[in-house]
């Protein structure tokens, strides 16, 4: 079968299109802009990107359009596809019936740490031999792919709230039909789709409907938002993480290990990569839902010391002048919050300049605006992108004072780094895009 994929380097369609050349479909798609990584990994799979959405492209004739969340009506190619009554699904339909259907999935949900989490479960499945097929949103260090196509058993899933498509606007996660959940956490995020927390908790509601008796349901048990979603109903078990009498972790010590207790019982110790708190939290839920999959604790935990990480989460890009150049994803308060303070564990008390780009849904409505500066405290400096915004960042983060500046163009922030950067320091890149390459540019600025 040809699939033709619209708005394919978006990670999520980006694996559903590795996911399927590996089951031996023509995959060619499309998207506003063909750019690296995925661009790169889509065409060592053998898949033919094209740039834009012409309506022209429906002389490629394949069998099936798959068209990913970011396309709109008005859209000329999904308007030619309608037009013509032409043969479409989502992503996730397509995923559900082509590759989960029969396996046993394990979901992994939240609005932080969804990636960490997912990779760390695919990862000890691995280390344990079951090979399991995954789809992540980033690309695990220990896999160099973002999915894989697996005879196993197992199939590995990042479970995204966002909406499935134009035509579909329930969540992703409710096509998964997983056997193990983990529920990470559950804040207020995706301003532009959601009005309120209530109706992204509805959305985990009917995640947690999907499950079977036999499943089981790992939560964060210090979240009160996932208390009212399955206070709401379950049928399932529930384990809980990160609650007395549940799965807890132990403090770290001077090397950074950390006891894994179950009900109390240690299990075992181990160290991470990525340091912080809400990273032991994501370590605890995968080796809960690990557990259910038939792998033994002892197993799952010498895993996890192995396990290498995500790409663009407190990612080493790399040192020049005597300045760390890290790059990560966050780009909500409360995990930008948990990043800076994770990365003033590893660094102790070395100076920490933060560069943010507000760039989600979420944080371009400004809904979040009057957080941003608390989430910037373990930050000695701040510099922000503030094009773009319907608000003034200027303003947001006035109460930081002197240490935090405004920029409209990325090579003021560039230049200001490389001024006041010193042999020692830690730059923190924040931001879910690609920030214009700010991250080679610092770089580059910093070894000149």
């Amino acid at each position: 079968m040809h699939i033709h994929i619209l708005g394919i380097c978006g990670t999520f369609m980006g694996g559903v299109a590795q996911l399927a050349r590996a089951a031996g479909h023509r995959v060619t798609g499309c998207d506003a802009n063909v750019y690296p990584p995925m661009s790169t990994q889509l065409e060592a799979a053998g898949i033919g990107l094209v740039e834009g959405y012409d309506a022209g492209q429906v002389s490629l004739a394949p069998d099936l359009y798959l068209v990913g969340n970011a396309i709109s009506r008005g859209n000329p190619l999904l308007e030619e596809i309608l037009d013509r009554g032409l043969p479409y699904a989502s992503g996730p339909q397509w995923l559900a019936d082509n590759v989960l259907r029969g396996k046993w999935v394990l979901a992994v949900a939240g609005t932080h740490g969804k990636t960490t989490t997912t990779a760390m479960l695919a990862w000890i499945l691995e280390y344990a031999g079951l090979a399991p097929g995954f789809l992540v949103g980033g690309v695990p260090e220990d896999f160099d792919r973002s999915a894989r196509w697996s005879d196993s058993a197992f199939f590995v899933i990042e479970a995204d709230e966002y909406d499935t498509a134009f035509s579909d606007k329930r969540s992703k996660f409710v096509h998964y039909r997983p056997r193990t959940a983990v529920l990470n956490n559950l804040e207020f995020d995706h301003a532009d789709i959601f009005q309120d927390l209530a109706a992204i908790e509805t959305q985990f509601h009917h995640l947690v409907r999907t499950l079977p008796r036999s499943g089981l349901i790992v939560a964060n048990g210090g979240e009160e938002s996932l208390e009212r979603v399955l206070k709401r109903g379950a049928w399932t078990p529930v384990e809980w993480f990160n609650r007395s009498g549940g799965w807890t972790a132990g403090e770290p010590d001077a090397q950074g290990r950390f006891a894994v207790r179950l009900g109390g019982q240690e299990l075992g110790s181990t160290a991470l990569s990525l340091p912080g708190a809400h990273n032991r939290a994501n370590a605890l839920a995968a080796v809960a839902a690990a557990r259910h999959a038939g792998v033994p604790p002892k197993v799952a935990i010498e895993a996890l010391e192995a396990f290498r990480g995500v790409k663009r989460r407190m990612e080493l890009r790399g040192t020049a002048g005597g300045v760390a150049v890290y790059d990560d994803f966050a780009h909500h308060p409360t995990a930008i919050a948990a990043t800076l303070a994770a990365l003033r564990q590893k660094v102790g008390r070395a100076p920490v300049i933060a560069v943010l780009e507000p760039r989600s849904n979420t944080m371009k409505l400004g809904v979040m605006k009057d957080r941003l500066a608390g989430s910037l405290a373990d930050a000695d400096r701040v510099y922000c992108y503030g094009a773009n915004l319907g608000w003034d960042a200027r303003a947001a983060l006035a109460s930081l004072g002197e240490k935090a500046e405004v920029f409209d163009d990325i090579e003021g922030i560039v230049r200001a780094v490389r001024d006041t950067a010193r042999p020692g320091d830690q730059v923190l890149v924040m931001s879910n895009g690609g920030f214009g390459g700010i991250h080679g540019k610092l770089l580059a600025a910093l070894a000149g």
